[in-house]
């Protein structure tokens, strides 16, 4: 490989390794348990690997031969060559210093304001970030507490955060000076967007990952505050192979679930076996709605890292919605078992219940997830829909608005409160939510059915809308098979005879293929057979009469007046008189 392209395997190690044991320093613990866990991704030479790994790589790379589409190796795609960057100069006087020493103790028993008032008299940069850090931490907490003291645990509240503004100060004057360091740009970063300016708060992540590419968390944060692909373009990264991390992500979360996969694949080339990167096709996966591949990517995540909680309330959504009662059981028993007090857990917990109609309970568990952390977008959004479950649309309004007031981009909310409001009786309100949510995720056929279906209540009475509608459904793979029915039940109200015909033959297809029976075939013979006899294709409506006599009931009956007046067309040589179809 080229110097000055994609590191190699061995880089990429050296790189890691030294990132981890400097987050971990600064208390920065998230974005160093994300850096361990890409650096035991990356394959060992197997000369080199001990049986403890050898065990590890045979355990996490079957994922990776069944999903990958190519040979992919570490090599980057053709014309894209990395930006190497400096090391971080450590400043090596703190390693000795027994202030910091101690403050790093009390920061990590959570007494952030001991471990402020050590520090107050250094000023070396690296004992600045953990001081205005656990400046920063002592204010969400204090911030939680008037919380709960003032609303309750899922109160609305304008409590703030009280260490913004002289941290906002501090870290200002540090960046002016050009005295302070990449973890001092992330914490100022950091406490911008929490003050609402997100403009200066990117340039500052952005400086902050230029410099120092290796702390995921400030990527999360710059994540966060692209919310389109012309912010994200305005972006001048650095080509480092974080970036790749970066796109990956943002593109799922822009909705671009094709581009992340295969910025995942390309980087999968090196990281092999990074239980991330499979955790994240398989978000992709479920946003696609490909939930046979999901679960197997999660069953093989759980086989080789059998204690993870992160993302299992995923893999509880893909077992709720395929109704596996016994498999969502084991999930939901084995979680509770390894963390019982997880955000996570309860939300699986809570999908159980909810999948045996016990919603009360399961509303529980989401509010219990929901005391552990308040922004936790996923409880909000199922306990709107066991609300809905309960008739309490009220309280299911409320959920969904929390939910969109954490994440506007998370169309099942915006989705949810439109079934809300269809509830009410309020096909306009429905409409206006149902168009947001459908912006969001336009390749999902129940948004668009949810659209047709308010076009066409009475009060709208839309139907050329609704038949738009159930277009896109039936060309976003309608897992539910409504759309055709639906196209052809419409068209024939409208009076447009061929087009119905022509969607309800595709919808008794697809019937057929899949072996459906049901009151959606009988109409669908019924108005086949009148047709083709009004056409005078009397062959064709036989067999559709014949199909209609293994029926019983008034079917059956219809299907032998069909018969009749055909036969009684044939011998005079013209059609029957009525060229009407029979109704049901």
């Amino acid at each position: 490989m080229r110097e000055g392209e994609m590191g190699t395997k061995e880089t990429c190690r050296i790189e890691l390794r030294t990132a981890i044991r400097q987050l971990s320093d600064r208390c920065l613990y998230s974005a160093s348990k994300w850096a361990a866990e890409q650096l035991v991704g990356i394959e060992q030479d197997p000369a080199k690997a001990t049986p403890s790994v050898t065990r590890f790589q045979r355990g996490s790379s079957s994922i990776r031969r069944r999903f990958r589409t190519g040979d992919v190796t570490s090599t980057p795609v053709a014309g894209v060559s990395y930006v190497s960057t400096p090391a971080l100069q450590e400043d090596h006087e703190v390693f000795d210093n027994d202030f910091y020493l101690l403050a790093k103790s009390y920061f990590d028993c959570r007494e952030y304001r001991r471990a402020a008032h050590v520090l107050r008299d250094q000023t070396n940069k690296k004992a600045v970030f953990l001081r205005c850090y656990a400046l920063y931490l002592a204010g969400e907490k204090r911030k939680d507490e008037e919380t709960i003291e003032l609303e309750g645990t899922l109160g609305k509240s304008e409590a703030v955060n009280r260490e913004l503004v002289s941290i906002e100060s501090e870290l200002s004057a540090l960046r002016n000076n050009g005295s302070i360091d990449p973890f001092g740009l992330y914490l100022y970063g950091l406490v911008l967007k929490e003050k609402g300016s997100e403009v200066l708060s990117r340039t500052v992540l952005v400086e902050s990952v230029n410099s120092y590419p290796w702390n995921w968390s400030a990527w999360v944060e710059l994540q966060c505050l692209c919310t389109n692909m012309e912010t994200l373009n305005s972006l001048n990264l650095n080509n480092n192979w974080m970036r790749d991390f970066f796109l990956a992500s943002t593109y799922h979360e822009l909705r671009m679930h094709n581009e992340s996969l295969a910025k995942l694949e390309q980087i999968q080339g090196t990281f092999g076996l990074s239980n991330y990167i499979q955790a994240q096709i398989a978000k992709a996966q479920y946003s696609l709605r490909e939930f046979e591949q999901v679960e197997v990517i999660f069953e093989e995540l759980l086989r080789n890292d059998p204690y993870r909680v992160e993302d299992m309330d995923m893999y509880s959504n893909v077992l709720y919605a395929k109704e596996c009662s016994s498999a969502l059981s084991y999930l939901a028993h084995r979680v509770i078992l390894t963390d019982k007090y997880r955000p996570e857990s309860c939300c699986i917990v809570g999908n159980y219940y909810s999948l045996k109609g016990q919603h009360e309970k399961s509303v529980m568990y989401f509010r219990r997830a929901l005391k552990l952390n308040k922004k936790f977008l996923t409880a909000w959004t199922l306990m709107g829909h066991e609300y809905l479950e309960m008739k309490n649309t009220p309280a299911a309004v409320d959920a969904y608005r929390r939910a969109v007031d954490i994440n506007s981009c998370d169309y099942r909310a915006w989705y949810g409160l439109g079934q809300a409001y269809e509830m009410m009786g309020m096909p306009l309100y429905a409409l206006h939510y149902f168009r947001k949510s459908v912006f969001l995720q336009p390749s999902d056929s129940r948004l668009w059915i949810a659209m047709a279906q308010c076009y066409e209540t009475d009060q709208l009475n839309m139907l050329e809308e609704a038949i738009k509608c159930y277009r896109r459904a039936a060309n976003c793979n309608d897992r539910e098979a409504i759309a055709l029915g639906q196209l052809a039940k419409l068209h024939d109200q409208l009076g447009h005879q061929e087009e119905a015909a022509f969607f309800y033959k595709k919808d008794l297809e697809r019937m057929e293929a899949e072996e459906r029976e049901g009151p959606n075939m009988v109409q669908a013979l019924i108005f086949l057979a009148t047709y083709c006899r009004s056409k005078k294709r009397f062959e064709e409506s036989e067999i559709y009469c014949t199909r209609l006599l293994d029926y019983t009931g008034p079917e059956k009956e219809a299907a032998k007046s069909l018969l009749r007046g055909m036969r009684l067309a044939q011998q005079s040589g013209y059609p029957s008189a009525d060229d009407e179809h029979f109704p049901l």
